[in-house]
């Protein structure tokens, strides 16, 4: 898969993996690195991928960098299920790789923002190895009806950041909340944030994310 990367080299001893919403690009977050002001010695490489292009029903069928396509918004629209799953594999191979320029997956955090936090969630969960942790930014936990089938013992105490905007018209704190309900249902450990902000990410925001990034690498 296409991917960018940003912070630490070849030595780098963490990584966070973190994938663009719907739209956008791989290169939508490599600003955030530098504000995160990560400390030097946790060695956190970036890796920013790009999703490919296909058309998106949602979006009258236009052809756009997307995860999967995206039928309709709401608690009972039809998903992607197979997009879904073909992105999680791909992320998988994106760990893999990880593990073989020598980060265990431990050292790994998946994260996400909208349509790529759905994946980072999705793929997290059911990753049948420790992780350091799994971040989804004004998101939601697509096929959350399989999650209780398909979840890893490995994961079921990895630390989960969940954020979201107030304001959000386009992937409704609602859809946010019950995700973080349902997580919590499960035993997830859940650090919930919401900002008084529509579908972006805020300052405050970032430095929520640089506390939990430090905690959960400093391990």
């Amino acid at each position: 898969m296409d991917c960018g990367e940003g912070g630490g080299g070849d030595d780098a001893r963490a990584s966070v993996i973190w994938l663009h919403g719907l739209g956008a690009d791989g290169h939508d977050f490599e600003p955030i690195v530098p504000e995160l002001r990560l400390p030097a010695e946790h060695g956190v490489r970036f890796l920013f991928p790009h999703a490919p292009v296909r058309p998106v029903t949602l979006n009258a069928g236009m052809a756009m960098r997307a995860w999967y396509d995206i039928i309709a918004l709401g608690g009972n629209a039809q998903q992607d299920a197979a997009g879904i799953r073909q992105s999680a594999r791909q992320l998988e191979a994106l760990i893999q790789r990880e593990h073989e320029r020598g980060v265990p997956a431990e050292r790994i955090v998946l994260a996400g923002f909208s349509q790529g936090g759905a994946i980072a969630l999705h793929t997290g969960l059911r990753h049948p190895e420790r992780l350091a942790g799994i971040m989804g930014l004004s998101t939601y936990l697509p096929l959350g009806d399989t999650v209780e089938a398909e979840r890893h013992s490995a994961n079921a105490q990895t630390p989960i950041f969940l954020a979201h905007g107030s304001m959000d018209p386009v992937v409704p704190m609602a859809m946010g909340e019950r995700s973080r309900d349902g997580l919590q249902a499960m035993g997830y450990p859940v650090e919930w944030h919401d900002y008084p902000m529509v579908h972006q990410v805020c300052m405050e925001e970032i430095e929520d994310i640089s506390a939990w990034l430090q905690r959960v690498l400093a391990r």
